[in-house]
């Protein structure tokens, strides 16, 4: 024996004596065949409780293509028109706010998920809102009811309306979901191809949350990346019908003065000077409406370059995809995990009764 423990002191285990205590310990391990045998057993039938018990994760899957805009057309049209004295200014500018990957931090954010969850979730016979379903499936309102009083809270109110514990309610039902159900990723680094992926144990909310937040999101992106050039549109659009207004009645007081006036005497200066005047008048306010006209024409142009565009490829449909632990991959899993806890717990037992009972 002290030869032995000289050896592993000396950190020289022979190969022969490496064998000799593996044997042992396959003996001592032999002689607890009951006791690893009922650890197995279980195991397996704590792997069988779980195969039945634990929901499956359903998950809901959208993937679209980000539009690139293509700048080689638009960059000849600005290019005509600066030779023209036109300055078609950002027409051909590509806006920042949706490039990379700050499409996939919109996704995540706390105003977009806050938006979908406060969302409608019609059921046969019952009208509730996501954010309402998701605490009733997830039982939160048992988990929370020492803190909050959630018959007291109507999400149905307009967002500025909420109190202090709605809002806390709704930011804590966001950090959850982002943290465990969502997932928003480029499949492929290299390509413009976005997923968004909901996960949950509920079927239906993981199927209507998933689709009312990519349109959430696409409403916000097509509002936000078109305000500027939609404003624009709709200014010049206002002085263009309010120059062709004042056009109209120049021309209509023009009319009339010449049928009151059918054959003025040329010799009679005083006579023409209404007429000319009005004349000057049509011809300035011509020239305004047809400067006007063609900044419309330019903004249009802007505006339909600005105009994203959201190409959706997949969309979730029934039946989701899943993840279940199988019967027997419970059974395989939960024999395997305490047959090595069973192996760990004799090996420990048979080293503390050797080292310290001694």
């Amino acid at each position: 024996m002290q030869q032995q423990n000289q050896h592993i002191l000396d950190d020289k285990l022979t190969f022969g004596e490496l064998v000799e205590r593996l044997y042992q310990w396959l003996f001592v391990f032999l002689r607890k065949w009951r006791f690893l045998a009922a650890m197995v057993l279980l195991g397996a039938l704590l792997g069988v409780a779980v195969a039945l018990l634990k929901k499956p994760v359903y998950y809901a899957d959208t993937t679209f293509v980000l539009e690139q805009s293509e700048m080689g057309g638009l960059g000849n049209i600005s290019g005509i028109a600066s030779m023209l004295g036109l300055n078609l200014g950002s027409v051909g500018s590509e806006s920042g706010l949706f490039k990379g990957d700050n499409i996939l931090e919109l996704y995540r954010s706390d105003a977009m998920l806050s938006l979908a969850l406060l969302a409608p979730f019609d059921t046969a016979g019952e009208s509730q809102l996501l954010v309402e379903r998701y605490i009733r499936f997830h039982e939160l309102d048992e988990k929370w009811k020492r803190k909050v009083d959630f018959e007291s809270l109507n999400f149905s109110l307009p967002r500025q309306r909420f109190s202090v514990q709605q809002d806390s309610v709704l930011r804590e039902v966001v950090k959850e979901i982002r943290k465990v159900s969502l997932l928003v990723d480029k499949p492929d680094r290299k390509l413009n191809i976005i997923k968004v992926t909901v996960a949950s144990k509920d079927e239906d909310f993981a199927k209507r949350f998933n689709e009312t937040l990519v349109e959430t999101v696409n409403d916000f992106y097509l509002k936000t990346k078109t305000k500027k050039t939609a404003e624009n549109l709709s200014v010049l659009q206002q002085q263009a019908d309010s120059v062709r207004t004042v056009l109209d009645e120049k021309i209509q007081q023009l009319a009339r003065f010449q049928d009151k006036n059918p054959n003025p005497n040329p010799l009679l200066q005083e006579g023409m000077v209404a007429s000319r005047s009005l004349q000057i008048d049509i011809q300035a306010s011509a020239a305004v409406y047809q400067e006007i006209v063609t900044n419309l024409e330019i903004a249009k142009i802007n505006h339909r370059n600005n105009t994203p565009l959201i190409q959706i490829i997949d969309q979730p449909r029934y039946p989701l995809e899943r993840s279940e632990i199988k019967l027997i991959t419970g059974i395989l899993l939960g024999a395997i995990i305490f047959f090595l806890l069973g192996l760990a717990f004799v090996y420990l037992q048979t080293l503390f009764y050797r080292h310290f009972k001694q």
